[in-house]
């Protein structure tokens, strides 16, 4: 009975695989952590790594009038929702803001795999959550203006003033058939 030889290129294979591993669990810097490795990779080494409770916890998205950093921690929340009106103070500066979102931020980044959050906010017309922002008017009003350049226009200076305060992402523009003009979003 003849024996069985692996072909090189299995060989070199495996040995690379062998290698690779060695080298990202000697670096001492976890794998999804690692910016030069594949996004699936990197993604299926994270959620090998977590805990029921920290993928749960991650699907979540609470309001910021309940967030704090131990219920981040604690609950390892994935998301903050600041909804229309949802302020850290009165007349809230944009510096205000940035500070609150970064404390958020920092409570995450302390759990034990240092997930970051995702922070979302309602600026369906503007950045109007925050003292002093541009207001536009609401997508009703911009429809009825039959500019497509200046909704775009008005999305950008959006987007600025957002992002200047810390804020990742936007419920806006909602692009929906209304039905009530009433309708916050039309």
């Amino acid at each position: 009975m003849g024996t069985v030889c692996p072909s090189p290129l299995a060989v070199l294979v495996l040995l690379f695989i062998c290698l690779e591993a060695s080298v990202a669990s000697s670096s001492g810097v976890p794998l999804y952590k690692n910016p030069s490795a594949t996004v699936e990779a990197r993604v299926q080494d994270l959620l090998q790594r977590m805990t029921l409770e920290e993928k749960v916890g991650q699907m979540m998205q609470i309001e910021r009038s309940v967030a704090n950093p131990s219920i981040i921690q604690k609950n390892f929340v994935g998301r903050i929702l600041s909804g229309g009106g949802s302020v850290p103070k009165d007349r809230a500066s944009p510096t205000d803001w940035m500070d609150m979102v970064d404390g958020f931020q920092k409570a995450a980044l302390s759990t034990r795999l240092g997930i970051p959050l995702m922070y979302g906010i309602d600026a369906v017309h503007g950045h109007n959550n925050v003292y002093g922002a541009t207001i536009f008017p609401h997508n009703i009003g911009l429809g009825c203006t039959r500019d497509p350049d200046l909704a775009r226009r008005i999305g950008e200076a959006t987007a600025l003033e957002v992002r200047g305060t810390g804020i990742q992402y936007v419920f806006a523009p909602c692009i929906a058939v209304c039905r009530s003009p009433s309708w916050g979003r039309c």
